[in-house]
């Protein structure tokens, strides 16, 4: 059926009739009323104002009509739609700290930065994720949730790439993510808790040890899937020419090994994109959680219908009075050389 979001905008509709209605009226002045020698003959001048006040009136009208409509928000509500209710429901964390700025990954065959590489893969991970209620977390010197659990996808793929390295410090607070995914996963009764970390190094702040994090997960029944993101061979060059280092030596994979086996969850080495693709098949074979079927109604918005026809008129109210203004002065001109040409 149809309906207006905004029906309270109706009460404006009469506004331009009342302020017309309520405007002094204005006296013609005898000498406006000599001043007809454009006319054709046998044309009273009172005739032609009549005749060309009527269409701009009816024009007007018809465009503040559509506008008021426009601005009601019609929409189109369809019948219910029932949609069950199943689905896993995870949070991500992603480390922010500095170390995620150094350029050892290779994405689409050029060198990024650890957390270029970390959105773009997560971010194709977060579209396969249909049916679940996904949260997000980031953390660096300490951690807050940017995006609570939630079926909208997209605000937390937009959420993810908005963020920055240095947003929330230097360092990294791998204990203190736990504890807050814990804390969020406990306000909730039904759930499978399951925690996503991606990081490329070791606990160095936070209030909560990983040791404390992992005790806490263990109680609280939340299952963890540790990610060390970086890669293992680095060429740089120095004075002495290009040496091979291990750019991931600070990170610290039997802590992350020992998270994630304890809490029933599995540790993953992502030295590239396509080393990602495993916990895919992990994740995918969680037993979902079933909940209480949903019923939803689609809406369709309405409101660029009349607004394109009022644009619409607008449109052609503006060429059609710069023709008729074209027009006149041609006409115009044409008696007034007539006129001098006859005397």
């Amino acid at each position: 059926m149809l309906e207006f979001a905004w029906w309270w905008v109706f009460f404006i509709l009469p506004l331009p009739f009342l302020v017309r209605l309520l405007s002094p009226k204005t006296t013609t002045s005898p000498m406006v009323a000599l001043r007809v020698p454009a006319l054709r003959p046998g044309e009273a001048a009172g005739e032609q104002r009549t005749a060309s006040a009527k269409l701009p009136l009816i024009l007007s009208s018809l465009i503040w009509i559509l506008l008021v409509v426009a601005a009601a928000r019609p929409q189109w509500l369809g019948e219910p739609i029932s949609i069950p209710n199943e689905g896993r429901e995870m949070m991500l964390a992603v480390d922010l700290s500095g170390s995620m700025k150094i350029d050892d990954m290779q994405l689409n065959g050029r060198q990024v930065n650890r957390l270029a590489m970390t959105k773009s893969v997560v971010y194709d991970f977060i579209q396969r994720r249909v049916g679940d209620r996904l949260g997000l977390i980031l953390f660096a010197d300490t951690a807050y949730v940017q995006a609570p659990l939630t079926y909208d996808r997209d605000t937390v793929s937009t959420l993810l790439s908005e963020a920055v390295i240095g947003l929330v410090g230097e360092q990294t607070a791998i204990g203190d993510a736990i504890g807050l995914a814990v804390k969020r996963f406990d306000q909730r009764d039904e759930s499978n808790n399951v925690l996503i970390l991606l990081t490329d190094g070791q606990n160095t702040a936070g209030n909560i040890t990983p040791e404390q994090a992992k005790e806490l997960a263990i109680s609280k029944g939340v299952k963890v899937y540790t990610i060390g993101v970086g890669a293992d061979k680095m060429l740089i060059q120095s004075f002495f020419g290009s040496r091979q280092i291990n750019p991931s030596q600070e990170l610290d994979e039997d802590m992350l090994t020992d998270i994630a086996t304890s809490t029933g969850g599995q540790y993953f080495r992502a030295r590239n994109a396509q080393e990602l693709q495993a916990i895919y098949q992990q994740l995918d074979a969680l037993e979902p959680i079933e909940g209480e079927t949903r019923k939803m109604r689609p809406l369709t918005a309405l409101f660029h219908l009349p607004l394109s026809l009022a644009l619409a008129l607008s449109t052609l109210w503006a060429l059609v009075s710069l023709v008729v203004r074209f027009v006149r002065r041609i006409t115009h001109s044409r008696q007034v050389i007539e006129t001098e040409v006859s005397h």
